[in-house]
C-alpha cells in the first residue's frame, strides 16, 4: 500500500526539484575543472539542500518529504528555521522546530535569530531579515539551495497584492519557483495547495504550530487570507485560487519577455559615458522603457522592493512629459533628475 495521496504529492513535487537541483550540480564542473556526471558516491560531497522551516503546516510538510527524498539521490538535507523574535516564547519555538528537523534526519539543522527592522512596513521587514539570514545561512553552510513553503494559495495572495500595489506586470506574476542568487530559492508546492500540506502533515503524525500572525487582521497577508479571498470566492466561485495562480506564470512569461526585451534595448540608449539619452528612452515602447528606467534606479541603490509603479511613472514623466520639472526623489535616498537631454539617475 502505497502513501497517503497528500504525502505521495508532496513528495513527489520534492522529488521534481532535487533532480532539478541534482541535474545542475552534475553540470557545473568542480574546482579541477571536471563535470561530474554520476551522483556523489560519498556522503561529504554530496550536495546539500537546505528547507527553511517555521514549523507550520507548508514548511513541515516539504521537510519531511525533502527527509524522504533526499537520501534516495544521494544528496544530503539540513534546515534552517529563523526567530523573527516578534513573539514572546519565539526562541523556545524556534528550539522546538530545530527538534522536530533533527527528529525528521536532517542535519546540518540551526535556528538563526534576526532583529526585524521597520523600513517597508513590518511584512516586508520580517521577509528582509528572514532571506538575508536564509541567504547567510546557505552561504555558512554551502548549500545548493534553499527549499521554500509556499503554495498555490501563497501564489494567489502575492497576485491579488500585487494588483492591489498597481505595481504591474512583475507583480502579478507573484513568486518564481526558481528565483534568488544563482536559483538558491526553490519552491516545490507552488502548484499545490495549503490544504495538501496540512493533511500531509496530519497523516503523517507531524505537529505544526500555526502562526497567530496568520489570523492578526493587523497584517494585510492575513487580511486577504480570512476575508479578501473567501469574499472572491462566494462571488465569482471556487476556482478563484486556481485562476489566480495560472495568471501568475501567464504574467511571469509575458514579464520575463519583456525584461530580456528591456536588457537588449538599454544599451542602446545610452551614450559613450553610460547616461540615458531621453531621446532614445522616449523612442521605446513605454513597457520597455520603464523596465529600463527601473534597472537604472536599482543600479543607483533603489530598494526593489520599495520601488513602485508611481515611483517609476515620475521618473518617466522626464522623458515624456518634460515641463522642466525637478528632480525626482526615489526610494534609498536616489533622485532622478534629467540635465541637457541626459536622465540622470544616482543616489543623492
Amino acid at each position: 500500500m502505497g502513501p497517503h495521496p497528500a504525502v505521495a504529492a508532496i513528495r513527489l513535487a520534492v522529488r521534481r526539484v532535487l533532480h532539478d537541483i541534482l541535474d545542475e550540480h552534475n553540470r557545473t564542473p568542480d574546482d579541477t575543472g571536471r563535470t561530474p556526471h554520476d551522483p556523489p558516491h560519498d556522503r561529504e560531497s554530496s550536495p546539500l539542500v537546505l528547507v527553511a522551516c517555521s514549523g507550520g503546516a507548508d514548511s513541515m510538510a516539504l521537510a519531511s518529504a525533502l527527509a524522504f527524498e533526499a537520501p534516495r539521490l544521494g544528496l544530503r538535507a539540513g534546515g534552517v528555521t529563523v526567530d523573527h523574535g516578534l513573539q514572546a516564547g519565539s526562541d523556545l519555538r524556534a528550539a522546538e522546530v530545530t527538534l522536530r528537523l533533527r527528529e525528521l534526519g536532517l542535519a546540518p539543522v540551526e535556528s538563526v535569530a534576526v532583529t526585524v527592522g521597520r523600513e517597508g512596513g513590518p511584512e516586508a521587514a520580517a521577509r528582509d531579515a528572514r532571506y538575508a539570514a536564509l541567504d547567510a545561512a546557505a552561504e555558512r553552510h554551502g548549500a545548493a539551495a534553499v527549499l521554500l513553503g509556499h503554495t498555490r494559495d501563497d501564489q494567489a495572495e502575492t497576485v491579488l497584492l500585487g494588483l492591489a500595489r498597481g505595481s504591474g506586470i512583475r507583480s502579478l506574476s507573484g513568486m518564481a519557483a526558481v528565483s534568488g542568487a544563482a536559483g538558491r530559492y526553490r519552491r516545490p508546492f507552488l502548484r499545490l495547495d495549503r490544504q495538501t500540506a496540512r493533511k500531509a502533515c496530519l497523516v503523517q503524525s507531524l505537529p505544526v504550530w500555526d502562526d497567530p500572525h496568520n489570523t492578526d487582521p493587523t497584517y494585510t497577508r492575513s487580511r486577504l487570507r480570512h476575508e479578501g479571498l473567501p469574499a472572491l470566492e462566494k462571488a465569482l466561485g471556487k476556482g478563484v485560487v486556481e485562476a489566480l495562480a495560472r495568471t501568475a506564470q501567464l504574467s511571469r512569461d509575458d514579464a520575463d519577455a519583456l525584461d530580456a526585451w528591456a536588457g537588449r534595448a538599454e544599451a542602446g540608449v545610452r551614450d559613450a559615458d553610460g547616461r540615458l539619452e531621453c531621446a532614445g528612452l522616449y523612442a521605446l515602447p513605454p513597457a520597455v522603457r520603464r523596465r529600463v528606467l527601473r534597472r537604472a534606479a536599482i543600479d543607483a541603490g533603489a530598494p526593489a522592493g520599495s520601488l513602485f509603479a508611481r515611483h517609476i511613472e515620475e521618473v518617466d514623466r522626464l522623458i515624456t512629459g518634460w515641463r522642466g520639472q525637478g528632480a525626482i526623489n526615489l526610494p534609498g535616498r536616489v533622485v532622478a533628475r534629467r540635465q541637457g537631454g541626459r536622465l540622470v539617475i544616482r543616489q543623492g
